[in-house]
Protein backbone atom coordinates (compact mmCIF):
# COMPACT_ATOMS: atom_id res chain seq x y z
CA UNK A 1 0.00 0.00 0.00
CA UNK A 2 1.34 3.39 -1.03
CA UNK A 3 0.01 6.62 0.95
CA UNK A 4 1.71 10.03 -0.98
CA UNK A 5 -0.06 12.70 0.25
CA UNK A 6 0.25 16.24 -0.49
CA UNK A 7 2.29 19.25 1.48
CA UNK A 8 -1.19 19.64 3.50
CA UNK A 9 -1.79 16.23 3.94
CA UNK A 10 -3.10 14.88 7.58
CA UNK A 11 -0.83 14.08 9.80
CA UNK A 12 -2.87 12.74 11.95
CA UNK A 13 -4.11 10.13 9.62
CA UNK A 14 -0.59 8.94 8.55
CA UNK A 15 0.43 8.45 12.27
CA UNK A 16 -2.93 6.57 12.62
CA UNK A 17 -1.83 4.60 9.23
CA UNK A 18 1.65 4.07 10.74
CA UNK A 19 0.38 2.86 14.13
CA UNK A 20 -1.49 0.42 13.28
CA UNK A 21 0.23 -1.31 10.70
CA UNK A 22 3.19 -1.29 13.17
CA UNK A 23 0.55 -2.63 16.02
CA UNK A 24 0.38 -5.80 13.65
CA UNK A 25 4.03 -6.93 14.34
CA UNK A 26 5.64 -7.59 17.53
CA UNK A 27 9.43 -6.96 16.74
CA UNK A 28 10.43 -4.47 14.15
CA UNK A 29 13.55 -3.07 12.25
CA UNK A 30 14.50 -0.08 12.16
CA UNK A 31 16.77 1.96 9.52
CA UNK A 32 17.48 6.18 9.79
CA UNK A 33 18.37 8.56 7.90
CA UNK A 34 19.27 11.89 6.92
CA UNK A 35 15.92 13.11 7.30
CA UNK A 36 15.38 12.38 10.83
CA UNK A 37 17.82 14.72 11.57
CA UNK A 38 16.94 17.63 9.17
CA UNK A 39 14.59 18.92 11.90
CA UNK A 40 17.56 19.47 14.25
CA UNK A 41 19.05 21.86 11.90
CA UNK A 42 21.51 19.16 10.08
CA UNK A 43 20.88 19.73 5.77
CA UNK A 44 21.00 16.23 3.87
CA UNK A 45 22.53 15.50 0.76
CA UNK A 46 19.60 14.53 -1.39
CA UNK A 47 16.58 15.91 -3.18
CA UNK A 48 13.01 14.46 -2.98
CA UNK A 49 14.09 12.96 -6.15
CA UNK A 50 16.71 11.23 -4.59
CA UNK A 51 19.59 13.15 -6.82
CA UNK A 52 22.47 14.84 -4.85
CA UNK A 53 21.72 18.57 -4.19
CA UNK A 54 25.39 19.51 -3.60
CA UNK A 55 28.29 17.11 -4.85
CA UNK A 56 28.99 14.22 -3.30
CA UNK A 57 31.41 14.18 0.19
CA UNK A 58 34.55 13.58 -0.33
CA UNK A 59 36.41 9.83 -0.55
CA UNK A 60 38.75 8.12 1.39
CA UNK A 61 41.20 7.92 -1.19
CA UNK A 62 41.11 11.42 -2.05
CA UNK A 63 41.41 12.44 1.50
CA UNK A 64 44.74 10.06 2.39
CA UNK A 65 46.07 10.70 -1.18
CA UNK A 66 45.79 14.39 -1.67
CA UNK A 67 47.01 17.12 0.65
CA UNK A 68 45.06 19.77 -0.62
CA UNK A 69 41.81 17.63 0.00
CA UNK A 70 42.97 16.52 3.32
CA UNK A 71 43.22 20.17 3.94
CA UNK A 72 40.05 21.17 2.44
CA UNK A 73 38.09 18.63 4.37
CA UNK A 74 39.80 19.41 7.93
CA UNK A 75 39.24 23.37 6.83
CA UNK A 76 35.26 22.73 6.19
CA UNK A 77 35.07 20.67 9.54
CA UNK A 78 36.92 23.09 11.63
CA UNK A 79 33.83 25.72 10.34
CA UNK A 80 30.83 22.97 10.72
CA UNK A 81 31.63 21.32 14.00
CA UNK A 82 30.15 24.14 16.49
CA UNK A 83 27.10 23.79 14.80
CA UNK A 84 26.84 20.31 14.10
CA UNK A 85 28.05 19.02 17.59
CA UNK A 86 25.37 21.42 19.40
CA UNK A 87 22.41 20.18 17.30
CA UNK A 88 19.62 18.79 19.40
CA UNK A 89 17.57 16.12 19.25
CA UNK A 90 14.03 16.88 17.55
CA UNK A 91 10.32 15.18 18.07
CA UNK A 92 11.76 12.42 15.41
CA UNK A 93 14.36 11.51 17.97
CA UNK A 94 12.33 11.51 20.72
CA UNK A 95 9.27 9.47 19.35
CA UNK A 96 11.57 6.49 18.25
CA UNK A 97 13.37 6.51 21.95
CA UNK A 98 9.60 5.98 22.83
CA UNK A 99 8.96 2.85 20.37
CA UNK A 100 11.95 1.51 21.49
CA UNK A 101 11.12 2.11 25.26
CA UNK A 102 8.05 -0.59 24.69
CA UNK A 103 10.42 -3.46 23.65
CA UNK A 104 9.30 -4.05 20.36
CA UNK A 105 12.37 -2.78 18.50
CA UNK A 106 15.25 -5.58 17.79
CA UNK A 107 17.29 -2.41 17.15
CA UNK A 108 17.46 1.31 15.50
CA UNK A 109 20.45 1.23 13.04
CA UNK A 110 21.13 4.35 11.50
CA UNK A 111 22.86 5.97 8.80
CA UNK A 112 23.59 9.41 10.58
CA UNK A 113 26.93 10.11 12.25
CA UNK A 114 25.26 12.46 14.94
CA UNK A 115 25.07 10.28 17.80
CA UNK A 116 21.23 12.50 18.11
CA UNK A 117 19.14 8.82 18.79
CA UNK A 118 20.98 7.71 21.58
CA UNK A 119 21.01 11.54 23.17
CA UNK A 120 17.34 11.34 22.61
CA UNK A 121 17.48 8.45 24.76
CA UNK A 122 17.71 5.04 22.22
CA UNK A 123 19.86 2.34 23.49
CA UNK A 124 19.85 0.02 21.07
CA UNK A 125 21.60 1.92 18.07
CA UNK A 126 23.77 0.65 15.59
CA UNK A 127 25.85 3.55 14.22
CA UNK A 128 26.55 1.90 10.65
CA UNK A 129 28.40 4.75 9.45
CA UNK A 130 30.24 5.58 12.49
CA UNK A 131 29.83 8.71 14.79
CA UNK A 132 31.63 12.30 14.23
CA UNK A 133 32.07 12.80 17.59
CA UNK A 134 35.53 10.66 17.29
CA UNK A 135 38.57 10.78 15.47
CA UNK A 136 41.30 8.07 14.34
CA UNK A 137 44.78 8.42 13.46
CA UNK A 138 45.53 6.07 10.49
CA UNK A 139 49.11 5.66 11.62
CA UNK A 140 48.69 4.75 15.23
CA UNK A 141 45.05 4.00 15.80
CA UNK A 142 44.92 6.67 18.51
CA UNK A 143 41.83 7.85 19.47
CA UNK A 144 40.34 10.95 20.53
CA UNK A 145 37.66 13.22 21.01
CA UNK A 146 36.28 15.51 18.58
CA UNK A 147 35.68 18.21 20.56
CA UNK A 148 39.50 18.09 22.16
CA UNK A 149 40.93 17.97 18.15
CA UNK A 150 38.59 21.25 17.75
CA UNK A 151 40.17 23.05 20.22
CA UNK A 152 43.76 21.77 19.12
CA UNK A 153 42.66 23.14 15.76
CA UNK A 154 42.01 26.70 16.75
CA UNK A 155 45.27 26.79 18.44
CA UNK A 156 46.80 25.98 15.27
CA UNK A 157 44.89 28.51 13.43
CA UNK A 158 44.72 31.61 15.36
CA UNK A 159 42.95 34.91 13.50
CA UNK A 160 42.24 32.32 11.02
CA UNK A 161 38.63 33.25 9.40
CA UNK A 162 36.69 32.43 6.13
CA UNK A 163 34.73 34.82 4.74
CA UNK A 164 31.64 33.07 4.14
CA UNK A 165 30.56 29.97 5.56
CA UNK A 166 27.48 28.00 5.05
CA UNK A 167 26.00 24.45 6.73
CA UNK A 168 26.79 21.42 4.82
CA UNK A 169 25.67 17.81 5.51
CA UNK A 170 27.20 15.94 8.42
CA UNK A 171 29.07 18.58 10.13
CA UNK A 172 30.88 20.17 6.94
CA UNK A 173 30.66 23.82 5.37
CA UNK A 174 30.88 25.23 2.55
CA UNK A 175 33.66 28.31 2.75
CA UNK A 176 35.97 29.81 0.03
CA UNK A 177 39.05 28.64 -1.51
CA UNK A 178 41.13 30.82 -0.62
CA UNK A 179 40.57 30.60 3.38
CA UNK A 180 41.44 26.53 2.71
CA UNK A 181 44.86 27.34 1.49
CA UNK A 182 45.95 29.08 4.97
CA UNK A 183 44.14 26.59 7.11
CA UNK A 184 46.76 24.38 8.94
CA UNK A 185 45.26 20.73 9.29
CA UNK A 186 45.48 18.89 12.13
CA UNK A 187 48.27 15.66 12.51
CA UNK A 188 48.19 13.38 15.00
CA UNK A 189 49.97 14.19 18.26
CA UNK A 190 51.42 10.92 18.98
CA UNK A 191 52.94 10.08 15.61
CA UNK A 192 52.02 12.43 13.22
CA UNK A 193 49.91 10.51 11.23
CA UNK A 194 46.46 11.47 9.38
CA UNK A 195 43.77 12.02 11.18
CA UNK A 196 40.12 10.46 9.69
CA UNK A 197 36.59 11.01 11.97
CA UNK A 198 35.32 7.66 13.15
CA UNK A 199 33.15 7.58 10.00
CA UNK A 200 33.25 5.22 6.84
CA UNK A 201 33.61 7.57 4.31
CA UNK A 202 32.83 6.90 0.56
CA UNK A 203 35.01 4.28 -0.64
CA UNK A 204 34.92 2.14 2.50
CA UNK A 205 33.17 -0.74 3.99
CA UNK A 206 31.11 -0.83 7.04
CA UNK A 207 32.78 -2.79 9.82
CA UNK A 208 32.37 -6.44 9.21
CA UNK A 209 31.36 -6.97 13.13
CA UNK A 210 28.61 -3.46 13.12
CA UNK A 211 27.04 -5.47 9.29
CA UNK A 212 27.04 -8.40 11.36
CA UNK A 213 24.82 -6.98 14.43
CA UNK A 214 22.81 -5.31 11.85
CA UNK A 215 21.85 -8.28 10.19
CA UNK A 216 21.36 -10.65 13.42
CA UNK A 217 18.86 -7.77 14.05
CA UNK A 218 17.12 -8.07 10.89
CA UNK A 219 16.60 -11.68 11.36
CA UNK A 220 14.78 -11.11 14.80
CA UNK A 221 12.50 -9.10 13.54
CA UNK A 222 9.04 -9.55 12.07
CA UNK A 223 8.97 -6.71 9.28
CA UNK A 224 11.43 -3.49 8.57
CA UNK A 225 10.69 0.48 8.75
CA UNK A 226 12.51 2.94 7.03
CA UNK A 227 12.60 6.76 8.74
CA UNK A 228 14.06 9.47 6.68
CA UNK A 229 16.08 7.70 4.08
CA UNK A 230 16.20 7.79 0.26
CA UNK A 231 18.21 4.60 0.64
CA UNK A 232 20.34 5.46 -2.36
CA UNK A 233 23.71 4.35 -0.71
CA UNK A 234 23.70 0.76 -0.63
CA UNK A 235 24.96 0.11 2.71
CA UNK A 236 21.35 0.68 3.87
CA UNK A 237 19.53 -0.20 0.82
CA UNK A 238 20.87 -3.99 0.82
CA UNK A 239 19.10 -4.22 4.65
CA UNK A 240 16.14 -3.02 2.60
CA UNK A 241 16.48 -5.91 0.10
CA UNK A 242 17.44 -8.56 2.46
CA UNK A 243 14.07 -7.81 4.23
CA UNK A 244 12.18 -8.44 1.22
CA UNK A 245 14.07 -11.45 0.78
CA UNK A 246 13.51 -12.94 4.34
CA UNK A 247 9.59 -12.16 3.36
CA UNK A 248 9.47 -8.99 6.12
CA UNK A 249 6.51 -6.77 5.74
CA UNK A 250 8.72 -3.31 4.50
CA UNK A 251 7.52 0.30 5.56
CA UNK A 252 9.29 3.80 4.78
CA UNK A 253 8.11 7.58 6.14
CA UNK A 254 10.18 9.57 3.79
CA UNK A 255 9.41 12.37 1.34
CA UNK A 256 10.13 11.58 -2.26
CA UNK A 257 11.42 8.81 -4.45
CA UNK A 258 13.61 6.44 -2.29
CA UNK A 259 15.33 3.26 -4.20
CA UNK A 260 13.07 0.43 -2.26
CA UNK A 261 9.87 2.22 -3.34
CA UNK A 262 9.25 -1.00 -5.59
CA UNK A 263 9.71 -3.48 -2.58
CA UNK A 264 7.70 -1.26 0.05
CA UNK A 265 4.29 -2.55 1.47
CA UNK A 266 3.64 0.87 3.12
CA UNK A 267 4.90 4.08 2.14
CA UNK A 268 4.70 7.12 3.67
CA UNK A 269 5.45 10.75 2.82
CA UNK A 270 4.49 13.06 6.00
CA UNK A 271 7.47 15.23 8.40
CA UNK A 272 8.82 12.12 9.82
CA UNK A 273 9.58 14.35 13.49
CA UNK A 274 5.33 15.27 12.88
CA UNK A 275 4.17 11.63 11.59
CA UNK A 276 6.33 9.92 14.81
CA UNK A 277 5.21 12.04 17.16
CA UNK A 278 1.44 11.73 16.60
CA UNK A 279 2.07 8.04 16.10
CA UNK A 280 3.78 7.03 19.55
CA UNK A 281 2.33 9.86 21.63
CA UNK A 282 5.61 12.41 21.41
CA UNK A 283 6.07 15.63 20.98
Amino acid sequence: MTHSPDAGSDIAAEADTLRGWLDGFGRVFVLTGAGVSTGSGIPDYRDAGGEWKRPPPVTFQALVGDTATYRRYWARSFVGWPGFSSAQPNAAHRALAAFEATDRCTALVTQNVDALHQRAGSRAVIDLHGRLDRVVCLGCGEDSARDALQARMHGSNMGWRPRDAAAAPDGDADIDAAAVEKFAPPHCEVCGGLLKPDVVFFGENVPRARYVRAVAALEAAEAMLVVGSSLMVYSGFRFARMAKERGLPLAVLNRGRTRADALVDLKLEGECGAVLAAAFGRD
